[in-house]
């Protein structure tokens, strides 16, 4: 009767087990894509400035030559 009792408890363990691993899987996702939303979000930005910066720069001589 021990036995038995003890077969059980390790079988609800076992459960608890998968579905605590389940969430930790989908938690750890989760944070995968927020951070690569996050480094998205810093890094496209950086390259857009990369290009636009000269751009208005260049604009920016050429109406502060033209002004003189």
């Amino acid at each position: 009767m021990e036995d038995q009792e003890l077969v059980r408890r390790m079988e609800r363990i076992e459960k608890k087990l998968d579905e605590a691993y389940a969430s930790s899987e989908k938690t750890r996702k989760l944070l995968f894509w927020i951070t690569v939303a996050a480094v998205a979000a810093f890094v496209l930005p950086l390259i857009g400035l990369f290009f636009a910066v000269p751009s208005f720069l260049s604009v920016y001589s050429d109406i502060s030559s033209i002004s003189m």
